[in-house]
């Protein structure tokens, strides 16, 4: 598995993408006394990342990682995870590692590359011209009013949206016969 690559802008400029430690470090030199802090994305989700992420202790497993969060399922469900071996919750943790194994189909692929971009979309370029249309070709897998749309925008923000969403243009595959 690779590992997730990011990237950071600050005044509408890329100033780093790549592995989490370089691109941390180049938004640590980046702030200044104007106090806009710069904005990391995941060059996989589009989802801004804090600047420092401080520990919080919690309930579960800390170092694990582990959080306990709410689940709701038909009581037919939990009967059946109560009978899998470890238990609900180590059959929900086998089921959850299988599926993010699993191959992503073209759709979804198609789907989380428009999420990631609309997210970056909206915190970068969300009052910019054309930023509406944009976001309705997105979904449209339009690509040419995409282009269109944010082709006024500065380069770097208009380039790194480019990037992302392009799986989101890519042709479905045809259904079998």
């Amino acid at each position: 598995m690779t590992q997730e690559t990011f990237t950071a802008f600050h005044h509408g400029r890329r100033i780093a993408s790549g592995e989490p430690a370089n691109v941390l470090a180049a938004a640590w030199a980046a702030l200044t006394g104007d106090s806009v802090e710069p904005l990391i994305f995941s060059d996989r989700t589009g989802a801004a990342q804090p600047l420092a992420s401080p520990a919080k202790a919690g309930r579960g497993r800390p170092r694990l990682g582990v959080s306990a969060r709410e689940v709701t399922l038909l009581p037919r469900h939990w009967e059946w995870l109560s009978a899998q071996p470890g238990g609900a919750s180590a059959a929900l943790r086998r089921l959850v590692e299988a599926a993010a194994r699993a191959p992503e189909s073209p759709e979804a692929a198609r789907r989380r590359a428009a999420d990631a971009a609309c997210a970056v979309l909206s915190a970068l370029a969300g009052d910019a011209p054309g930023a509406e249309a944009a976001v309705r070709a997105l979904y449209a897998g339009d690509g040419a009013t995409f282009t269109d749309q944010t082709a006024a925008w500065p380069d770097d923000i208009r380039d790194y949206l480019a990037r992302l969403a392009a799986p989101a243009f890519s042709a479905p595959s045809a259904p079998p016969a």
